[in-house]
């Protein structure tokens, strides 16, 4: 199904780098609690199922896309603030992060 171009432009995709993992105990599917830092943006929560993986010290520093206009959503008492994303493969999740290192709060177009 197509959408129009004006659609995906309202969508802000930046890059963040992860500057703190946490086990998400209170999730139904095992996750983690990530703050991401977006440079000028600030910083924001997500909760990522990206566990089968990733360990959480190795996704301290990782840089990753995230889309940031969604609003918040609570997740069992967590508040989510941006939508980290990745591709699915069976049940592992696979990060979108940067070829290269990127400013903070980068823009994706």
């Amino acid at each position: 199904m197509a959408i129009d171009y004006s659609h995906f432009q309202k969508i802000d995709l930046r890059v963040g780098t992860i500057i703190e993992a946490s086990d998400f105990k209170e999730a139904r599917n095992p996750s983690y609690k990530l703050k991401i830092d977006f440079g000028p943006i600030g910083v924001l929560n997500s909760s990522a199922q990206i566990t089968l993986r990733y360990k959480k010290e190795d996704l301290i520093g990782k840089q990753v896309i995230s889309v940031i206009n969604l609003g918040s959503k609570r997740i069992a008492g967590f508040k989510s603030q941006c939508l980290v994303l990745g591709a699915v493969s069976g049940q592992d999740v696979i990060l979108l992060e940067p070829l290269s290192k990127i400013p903070k709060g980068q823009q994706v177009l």
